[in-house]
């Protein structure tokens, strides 16, 4: 199974003036312990991280780092995280069928993640990791008033990895620039495309770290599973 991995943002959110992925945390890069866990994964086969040039250098220095003895390619992103994908797509083998696709910003998904979306991608044409909403959701108007409450027991988060046929999602994303789409996930361009995408069981601590506050929590988590995986 090919792993994509999108890593060509900023650090706005963050407060950061580098890409976040590069940030620190307990002593490794973000993007490190996505690596880590894709690598530990026994269905992960090789590995596309998409960044941009002026990151090239010290991802590669992490990589350098690392003990990972599965196949890593560095793939130039696009201005998007939709364009990104699309050169990702493009730089995998011809012979590739299926392709997770995973957001380095997510960096503490496990192993167990990796294995169970691609074990259910042999079996369905698309699929993401999500997790059920919790909270009750209101859906505003322009003037901050409420105009509905959409009943949760439909609402999921979601969450990546997404999986995908390759050849499938190479035929959303040319359909999505010929017609101007502008998504934030991939299967945003498969449901825009009458493709069926299925829920997978997510994580509740594959948390998407965007913000300080989203750095502190993961570190948090991290320190509980590094203390339980020492016992």
């Amino acid at each position: 199974m090919h792993l994509l991995i999108p890593a060509a943002g900023t650090g706005r959110r963050m407060g950061s003036d580098r890409n976040k992925l590069l940030l620190t945390l307990l002593d490794k890069p973000l993007l490190a312990w996505t690596l880590l866990a894709a690598e530990a994964s026994s269905e992960i086969t090789s590995i596309g991280i998409i960044g941009q040039i002026a990151d090239q250098s010290e991802i590669k220095a992490i990589l350098s780092e690392l003990p990972l003895a599965k196949p890593v390619q560095f793939i130039i992103g696009g201005a998007t995280r939709q364009e990104s994908v699309y050169n990702g797509l493009q730089a995998l083998p011809a012979t590739a069928e299926r392709v997770l696709i995973h957001d380095g910003a997510r960096c503490l998904a496990t192993p167990q993640l990796f294995d169970r979306c691609a074990a259910v991608l042999r079996t369905c044409p698309g699929l993401i990791a999500a997790i059920p909403v919790k909270d009750t959701i209101k859906l505003v108007n322009e003037n901050d008033i409420v105009q509905d409450t959409p009943d949760r027991r439909h609402l999921w988060a979601a969450q990546t990895p997404q999986g995908f046929e390759v050849q499938l999602l190479k035929q959303c994303h040319e359909q999505g620039r010929k017609a101007g789409w502008e998504v934030t996930d991939d299967a945003a361009l498969f449901e825009r495309c009458q493709l069926p995408v299925r829920i997978v069981a997510g994580e509740e601590t594959n948390l998407k770290v965007t913000t300080p506050m989203d750095l502190a929590i993961a570190e948090f988590i991290l320190r509980q599973r590094l203390a339980l995986s020492e016992r």
